[in-house]
């Protein structure tokens, strides 16, 4: 199954941003790609943090046209919403110890996990830097 980044999700949603029109594209071929595709709860919740922020060049999403992409997102694109499994947070904290997770890295590492634990066989993302996860293919759709 594909996985979705944060990144991928606010470059789909935001008209005005370089990478839109590719990151819709992505979107397009990942829900008609047999393996299926989601996107973590975190990664939900990081969305909506970074379209709806006050601060957002170009004005902040309402929450009507936030939740409106999410709707799109797991109505017509077909998307699972993945939650975290009983336990995560300990495996969490273990693989943080394990991979030598520090600072930020670990929102990365908690969207990883939860896709992984869920099905994911690799993420799309445009973030280089984005934590690897073993058993989870980290692939730039863009």
């Amino acid at each position: 199954m594909i996985a979705f980044d944060t990144n991928l999700l606010v470059y789909a949603h935001r008209e005005g941003v370089a990478q839109h029109s590719a990151a819709r594209r992505a979107i397009e071929r990942a829900s008609k790609d047999g393996r299926g595709c989601g996107v973590a709860l975190p990664a939900v919740a990081e969305f909506w943090s970074v379209v709806t922020h006050p601060a957002n060049i170009g004005g902040p999403a309402s929450a009507q046209e936030a939740l409106g992409f999410l709707i799109m997102l797991t109505v017509d694109v077909g998307a699972t919403v993945w939650m975290p499994r009983e336990g995560f947070w300990a495996r969490l904290m273990r693989s943080a110890a394990d991979l030598g997770i520090k600072g930020s890295a670990i929102y990365d590492l908690q969207i990883a996990l939860v896709a992984f634990e869920n099905g994911a066989s690799e993420i799309w993302t445009h973030d280089r830097n984005f934590t690897r996860v073993p058993g989870l293919r980290v692939h730039d759709p863009l």
